[in-house]
Protein backbone atom coordinates (compact mmCIF):
# COMPACT_ATOMS: atom_id res chain seq x y z
CA UNK A 1 0.00 0.00 0.00
CA UNK A 2 1.43 3.46 -1.31
CA UNK A 3 2.03 6.12 1.02
CA UNK A 4 1.11 9.50 -0.44
CA UNK A 5 3.97 12.55 0.17
CA UNK A 6 1.55 14.20 2.49
CA UNK A 7 0.23 11.70 4.28
CA UNK A 8 4.29 10.61 4.74
CA UNK A 9 5.13 14.24 5.61
CA UNK A 10 2.13 14.72 8.52
CA UNK A 11 3.36 11.31 10.38
CA UNK A 12 6.93 12.84 9.83
CA UNK A 13 5.70 16.17 11.62
CA UNK A 14 3.49 13.91 13.96
CA UNK A 15 6.92 11.90 14.81
CA UNK A 16 9.21 14.70 14.98
CA UNK A 17 7.16 16.40 17.98
CA UNK A 18 6.98 13.10 20.23
CA UNK A 19 10.38 13.32 21.44
CA UNK A 20 10.97 17.23 22.05
CA UNK A 21 7.14 17.38 23.72
CA UNK A 22 8.28 14.51 26.08
CA UNK A 23 11.49 16.07 27.04
CA UNK A 24 10.13 19.38 27.70
CA UNK A 25 7.30 17.87 29.62
CA UNK A 26 10.13 16.02 32.26
CA UNK A 27 11.99 19.41 32.33
CA UNK A 28 8.77 21.21 33.66
CA UNK A 29 7.80 18.28 35.90
CA UNK A 30 11.19 18.38 37.45
CA UNK A 31 10.48 21.89 38.10
CA UNK A 32 7.18 21.65 39.59
CA UNK A 33 8.33 19.00 42.06
CA UNK A 34 11.31 21.08 43.16
CA UNK A 35 8.94 24.54 43.96
CA UNK A 36 6.06 21.83 45.29
CA UNK A 37 7.99 20.17 47.80
CA UNK A 38 10.22 23.25 48.66
CA UNK A 39 13.52 21.69 47.42
CA UNK A 40 16.05 23.26 45.52
CA UNK A 41 17.75 21.32 42.86
CA UNK A 42 20.47 23.63 42.06
CA UNK A 43 23.29 21.38 43.32
CA UNK A 44 22.47 18.67 41.09
CA UNK A 45 24.37 20.78 38.34
CA UNK A 46 27.42 21.06 36.96
CA UNK A 47 30.56 22.30 39.23
CA UNK A 48 33.50 22.46 37.07
CA UNK A 49 36.38 20.17 37.80
CA UNK A 50 35.01 18.56 40.75
CA UNK A 51 33.47 15.17 40.80
CA UNK A 52 30.13 16.53 42.68
CA UNK A 53 29.59 18.35 39.26
CA UNK A 54 29.87 15.21 37.31
CA UNK A 55 26.04 14.90 37.72
CA UNK A 56 25.18 17.47 36.35
CA UNK A 57 26.62 16.64 32.66
CA UNK A 58 23.08 14.89 32.72
CA UNK A 59 20.84 16.73 35.42
CA UNK A 60 21.94 20.20 34.54
CA UNK A 61 19.72 20.71 31.53
CA UNK A 62 16.90 19.65 33.84
CA UNK A 63 17.22 21.85 37.00
CA UNK A 64 16.05 25.55 36.43
CA UNK A 65 16.42 28.89 38.71
CA UNK A 66 12.74 29.80 38.41
CA UNK A 67 9.41 29.07 36.15
CA UNK A 68 10.76 32.19 33.97
CA UNK A 69 13.99 30.70 33.27
CA UNK A 70 12.35 27.32 32.52
CA UNK A 71 9.95 29.38 30.15
CA UNK A 72 12.45 31.02 28.17
CA UNK A 73 14.30 27.67 27.27
CA UNK A 74 11.28 25.77 26.88
CA UNK A 75 9.84 27.19 24.32
CA UNK A 76 12.98 27.44 22.12
CA UNK A 77 13.98 24.07 22.79
CA UNK A 78 10.52 22.68 21.89
CA UNK A 79 10.47 24.35 18.37
CA UNK A 80 14.10 24.51 17.82
CA UNK A 81 13.72 20.21 18.83
CA UNK A 82 11.05 19.35 16.26
CA UNK A 83 12.73 21.28 13.47
CA UNK A 84 15.78 19.01 14.31
CA UNK A 85 13.55 16.09 14.38
CA UNK A 86 11.44 16.86 11.35
CA UNK A 87 14.03 17.89 8.95
CA UNK A 88 17.33 15.49 10.15
CA UNK A 89 14.50 12.70 11.40
CA UNK A 90 17.40 10.05 10.33
CA UNK A 91 19.73 12.12 12.95
CA UNK A 92 17.67 13.80 15.19
CA UNK A 93 18.36 11.44 18.39
CA UNK A 94 22.22 11.39 17.22
CA UNK A 95 22.14 15.36 17.18
CA UNK A 96 20.18 15.82 20.14
CA UNK A 97 22.27 14.03 22.57
CA UNK A 98 25.34 14.36 20.84
CA UNK A 99 24.72 18.16 21.79
CA UNK A 100 23.39 17.04 25.08
CA UNK A 101 26.40 15.31 26.63
CA UNK A 102 29.35 17.72 24.83
CA UNK A 103 27.97 21.01 26.06
CA UNK A 104 27.50 19.15 29.60
CA UNK A 105 31.17 17.68 29.35
CA UNK A 106 32.64 21.05 28.08
CA UNK A 107 31.04 23.19 30.77
CA UNK A 108 32.42 20.58 33.15
CA UNK A 109 35.95 21.41 31.72
CA UNK A 110 36.10 24.97 31.36
CA UNK A 111 33.15 26.42 33.12
CA UNK A 112 33.33 29.21 36.16
CA UNK A 113 33.93 28.03 39.20
CA UNK A 114 29.96 27.92 39.87
CA UNK A 115 26.92 25.54 39.68
CA UNK A 116 25.71 25.64 35.99
CA UNK A 117 22.13 24.87 35.71
CA UNK A 118 19.29 25.05 32.78
CA UNK A 119 18.70 23.86 29.24
CA UNK A 120 20.19 27.08 27.62
CA UNK A 121 23.02 25.28 26.01
CA UNK A 122 21.04 22.78 24.51
CA UNK A 123 18.79 25.74 22.81
CA UNK A 124 22.02 27.24 21.72
CA UNK A 125 23.41 23.78 20.33
CA UNK A 126 20.12 23.40 18.33
CA UNK A 127 19.79 26.57 17.18
CA UNK A 128 23.42 26.58 15.89
CA UNK A 129 23.05 23.30 14.68
CA UNK A 130 20.16 24.21 12.31
CA UNK A 131 21.84 27.19 11.30
CA UNK A 132 25.07 26.23 10.22
CA UNK A 133 24.19 22.89 9.01
CA UNK A 134 21.47 24.98 6.24
CA UNK A 135 24.33 26.99 5.42
CA UNK A 136 26.88 23.93 4.71
CA UNK A 137 24.15 21.87 3.03
CA UNK A 138 23.14 24.67 0.69
CA UNK A 139 19.76 22.92 0.45
CA UNK A 140 16.83 25.64 -0.11
CA UNK A 141 14.37 24.75 2.41
CA UNK A 142 16.97 23.94 5.32
CA UNK A 143 18.46 27.85 4.27
CA UNK A 144 15.04 28.78 5.34
CA UNK A 145 15.25 27.49 8.20
CA UNK A 146 18.38 29.18 8.87
CA UNK A 147 17.35 32.40 8.28
CA UNK A 148 14.10 31.68 10.44
CA UNK A 149 16.24 30.83 13.26
CA UNK A 150 18.22 34.28 12.59
CA UNK A 151 15.07 35.95 13.06
CA UNK A 152 13.39 34.06 15.91
CA UNK A 153 16.72 33.19 18.25
CA UNK A 154 19.25 36.30 16.56
CA UNK A 155 19.32 37.76 19.70
CA UNK A 156 20.85 35.08 21.52
CA UNK A 157 24.62 36.08 19.88
CA UNK A 158 24.62 38.54 23.15
CA UNK A 159 24.21 35.25 25.51
CA UNK A 160 28.07 34.39 24.29
CA UNK A 161 29.41 37.03 26.41
CA UNK A 162 30.33 37.60 29.84
CA UNK A 163 27.52 40.52 30.10
CA UNK A 164 25.56 39.39 32.83
CA UNK A 165 27.25 37.22 35.69
CA UNK A 166 24.53 35.02 36.94
CA UNK A 167 23.97 33.48 33.32
CA UNK A 168 26.01 30.83 32.16
CA UNK A 169 27.46 32.47 29.23
CA UNK A 170 29.76 29.49 28.67
CA UNK A 171 27.22 27.34 28.04
CA UNK A 172 25.71 29.08 25.54
CA UNK A 173 29.20 29.46 24.17
CA UNK A 174 29.86 25.81 24.00
CA UNK A 175 26.63 24.80 23.04
CA UNK A 176 26.92 27.14 19.75
CA UNK A 177 30.30 25.68 19.02
CA UNK A 178 28.76 22.10 19.23
CA UNK A 179 25.85 22.77 17.02
CA UNK A 180 28.88 23.98 14.76
CA UNK A 181 30.76 20.92 15.23
CA UNK A 182 27.69 18.73 14.51
CA UNK A 183 26.82 20.20 11.65
CA UNK A 184 30.38 19.94 9.94
CA UNK A 185 30.42 16.20 11.23
CA UNK A 186 27.02 15.14 10.16
CA UNK A 187 27.25 17.24 6.65
CA UNK A 188 27.10 14.28 4.86
CA UNK A 189 24.68 12.67 5.61
CA UNK A 190 20.55 14.03 5.82
CA UNK A 191 19.19 15.86 3.56
CA UNK A 192 21.53 17.59 1.00
CA UNK A 193 22.06 19.93 -1.63
CA UNK A 194 19.48 20.51 -3.62
CA UNK A 195 20.21 20.23 -7.40
CA UNK A 196 18.16 21.37 -10.11
CA UNK A 197 17.32 20.73 -13.74
CA UNK A 198 19.89 23.24 -15.12
CA UNK A 199 22.75 21.50 -13.03
CA UNK A 200 22.09 18.67 -14.11
CA UNK A 201 21.87 19.93 -17.58
CA UNK A 202 25.05 22.08 -17.24
CA UNK A 203 27.08 18.63 -15.91
CA UNK A 204 26.20 16.26 -19.11
CA UNK A 205 27.42 18.91 -20.88
CA UNK A 206 30.60 19.13 -19.95
CA UNK A 207 30.80 15.34 -19.48
CA UNK A 208 29.81 15.17 -23.34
Amino acid sequence: MEVSNSEYDKKRFIHSLIFPAFFVFVVIMVKIIESGFDLDFTRLGIYPLEARGLKGILLSPMIHADYRHLMNNCIPLFILGVAVFYFYHTLGYRIFFLNYLMVGLWVWAGGRDAYHIGASGLVYGLASFLFFSGVIRNNMRLLAISLLVVFLYGSMIWGIFPIFPQVSWESHMLGSLSGLVLAIYFRKQGPMKTIYEWELEEEEEEGT
